[in-house]
């Protein structure tokens, strides 16, 4: 952050810069080029770095922190003008307007334009995928097998990898990751905070959802392989389901020396046909999508609905099958699956008040992540109307997600997880110009 413009006080102050009102219409030129040098300045030495240990807090605090900022989004209520955020402890402690707010003795104050609540990536596979796009760093997708609901993400990802240092660095304090698609199943997600030594320390929910793919990607090409169309993969889909539900039947009613021996991957599915875990499934053609959906009514499983890129065509639907879409990151490369994307899908998604969030997806070219905040701030400026494309990347993301107790807002007793704006986070010159999680300071430098 900036110390040029400190006004010396009695606490230790940190300003931030001039403030742009986050109604003000954000220009298809502005994220157009900020896109540019997002991709362009992701193999600069400060995003691509050394391999090494994830950056610790850049400045440790043991007292209390009070974050002042000209508007803070709540997103559990109106923006609040002039507004401070007390922070004790790893968590929220106390939210209001200056006047009503006392900041602590001692505290450290932290002072920015805009406060919003740590922005979550609801789908992401950062920590799985690396920064190098080598293959020491790519665990995110098996190919041994088109269906592996057993592999866990807790085990393969890596709290060290430097893409969650650079992402921390946008404010995101939260990402859904786990295994790409690519594979019929191709394994199991986490949730987790974008801070921390080890997996034990960063995990919000070590399963989140088993991933499922529904496109041309889960295909295999050689001959005599399987799935090698759409009807081989639903019916494989279904299949495995229906051995999953012997497998609870036999394990529940046989005595115990005749009970089939344990199999991870029908242990896994047997939790998505008991509705504990969703299943996760990637599918942007509309046909696809129709699939996921009779799956779903056919073995009465929670989904979730990823991509989707052709969901506008079927939105009825879905929201009378009421699932939520977690929604492709805006500026997806429009071919293949994606070639009848739309920017404004989000927009009329949500405007028929289905769920919504987003994400920044998978890519398979360095820097391997997109940035979600800039997939948000796309999709404010195509039909999303710019609270509810905050929205999507904070308390409707962590809704969707299940963890809204624990982030999403800025509400006394959740973690204090929050973003700080040298201006409106949508506008391609602002900068996050600092990062907490769970009440420590671990981003300062504005980027």
């Amino acid at each position: 952050m900036n110390h040029k413009n400190a006004v010396p006080c009695g606490h230790d102050r940190i300003t931030g810069f001039e403030f742009r009102k986050l109604n003000k219409p954000v220009r298809a030129t502005q994220l157009l080029a900020f896109a540019f040098l997002l991709a362009t300045g992701a193999h600069s030495h400060s995003a691509m770095g050394q391999a090494g240990t994830a950056a610790p807090a850049t400045q440790p605090v043991s007292g209390p922190i009070a974050v002042r900022g000209k508007t803070v989004y709540t997103m559990a209520g109106p923006p609040i003008v002039n507004g401070v955020v007390i922070l004790r402890d790893g968590k929220i402690a106390e939210v209001g307007a200056a006047g009503s707010v006392t900041i602590p003795q001692g505290a450290r104050v932290l002072d920015a334009a805009v406060v919003t609540p740590g922005l979550i990536d609801a789908h992401s596979t950062v920590g799985l995928s690396g920064i190098y796009n080598q293959p020491h760093d790519q665990d995110q997708l098996e190919r041994s097998t088109p269906i592996q609901p057993e592999l866990r993400a807790i085990d393969a990802y890596n709290t060290r990898e430097k893409l969650i240092e650079w992402i921390r660095g946008f404010g995101i304090t939260t990402v859904h990751t786990g295994h790409a698609p690519g594979e019929l199943v191709s394994g199991q997600t986490t949730i987790v905070k974008t801070w921390g030594e080890t997996v034990e320390e960063v995990v919000l929910v070590p399963t989140a959802a088993v991933a499922a793919t529904l496109s041309p990607l889960a295909e295999k090409k050689e001959k005599g392989k399987s799935p090698g169309t759409r009807g081989k993969m639903m019916a494989m889909l279904r299949g495995e389901f229906i051995k999953a539900q012997d497998y609870k039947l036999k394990r529940e009613k046989a005595s115990d020396d005749k009970k089939p021996d344990r199999s991870l991957a029908m242990e896994m599915l047997v939790r998505v046909l008991d509705r504990e875990v969703p299943l996760m499934v990637t599918a942007n053609r509309s046909q696809d999508i129709s699939s996921a959906l009779r799956l779903a009514q056919e073995f009465n499983i929670r989904l979730w609905l990823d991509g989707a890129s052709e969901s506008y065509l079927l939105i009825d639907d879905i929201k009378a099958a009421d699932i939520p879409v977690i929604i492709h990151p805006s500026l997806e490369r429009a071919f293949g699956d994606y070639r009848n994307m739309s920017f404004e899908t989000a927009g009329r998604l949500q405007k028929a008040g289905i769920p919504i969030a987003m994400q920044s997806g998978y890519e398979d070219y360095v820097p391997k992540t997109r940035v979600v905040l800039f997939e948000a701030a796309w999709a404010a400026a195509n039909g999303l109307p710019r609270e509810n494309a905050l929205a999507a990347i904070t308390i409707d993301s962590a809704k969707i997600l299940g963890i809204d107790h624990r982030v999403g807002s800025l509400a006394v007793g959740k973690d204090a997880d929050l973003a700080l704006f040298d201006g409106d986070p949508f506008e391609y010159t602002s900068h996050c110009v600092g990062t907490i999680i769970n009440g420590q300071i671990v981003s300062e430098k504005p980027q």
